[in-house]
């Protein structure tokens, strides 16, 4: 079983002692009341008219599998202030318990400090978690490649998109790059850790962005540990970051994400 596998299988299990106590027509009752989801889409540059800015998408993550406990965030809140005030396009508010201690009551508190799209940061396998996203104020979901089929893929995405989302779709390899596209995904991610085995590779990047679809919102996921490397993502193609660690582990993160945006926009005038 891969790292990934494990994961999932704790993942389902949760949501299932979740959905016993709250049922999907419920969950459905508390979307329908929440406020329209923001544009995701848009803030990440979606429209092509301020790419010349490279985006980040902060996240409030307390520990992760392959590093173990990075912060403990108290007031997660308080931490989505300052990403916001810093510049971030995107809050991503890690919810998986078992690995990462995230909740959906961070979620809650980020949605209730903050007026920027947040990105509900799941493993998401059954569309109990979309709902459940919606009714939590989230306006953008992850769904990875490598975890779902490619119907699944078509109908959350569907119903993401229904439920006024937009989706961050991640891929790792050629071969899930071309199924993202073929879901007609606008928001395509590449993770350069491989989630089967927690290896980072940051050389991966380079060799997968050219081959995602014009148009598309290209993301650099993981291994961001300076402006050097937030340079290489911006350099090779990437319109936005998503970083964590960096940020969770820093005194200042404000000034972190200011620092980040300055150097990511420096690498795209060159490139461009």
């Amino acid at each position: 079983m891969t790292v990934l596998d494990d994961i999932i299988v704790g993942v389902r299990e949760d949501m299932e002692a979740r959905r016993r106590l709250v049922g999907l027509d419920e969950l459905k009752e508390r979307a329908a009341a929440t406020a329209p989801a923001l544009d995701a889409w848009a803030a990440l540059g979606g429209p092509s008219a301020s790419r010349d800015e490279l985006k980040v998408i902060a996240e409030i993550k307390r520990r992760s599998p392959s590093k173990g406990d990075l912060a403990s965030i108290v007031d997660p809140a308080a931490l989505a202030v300052q990403y916001a005030d810093g510049g971030a396009s995107v809050i991503s508010v890690l919810t998986e318990q078992r690995r990462f201690n995230g909740s959906l009551a961070d979620l809650d508190a980020v949605r209730a400090a903050v007026d920027i799209p947040l990105l509900r940061k799941d493993f998401t396998v059954d569309e109990y978690q979309i709902w459940e996203a919606r009714a939590h104020g989230a306006d953008l979901i992850l769904l990875i490649v490598a975890a779902l089929s490619d119907a699944q893929l078509r109908e959350f995405s569907a119903l993401s998109h229904e439920l006024g989302m937009n989706v961050l779709v991640e891929t790792h390899t050629p071969e899930e790059i071309e199924r993202a596209a073929a879901a007609q995904a606008r928001i395509i991610g590449v993770n350069v850790r491989n989630l089967k085995t927690l290896d980072v590779d940051r050389s991966l990047f380079a060799s997968l962005a050219g081959s995602i679809p014009a148009g598309a919102v290209v993301v650099a996921e993981s291994g961001v540990r300076n402006a050097d490397d937030v340079a290489h993502y911006a350099g090779n193609g990437a319109h936005a970051i998503l970083v964590g660690e960096a940020l969770v582990s820093d005194s200042t993160p404000r000034e972190r994400i200011s620092e980040f945006k300055a150097a990511g926009a420096a690498a795209i005038a060159v490139r461009t």
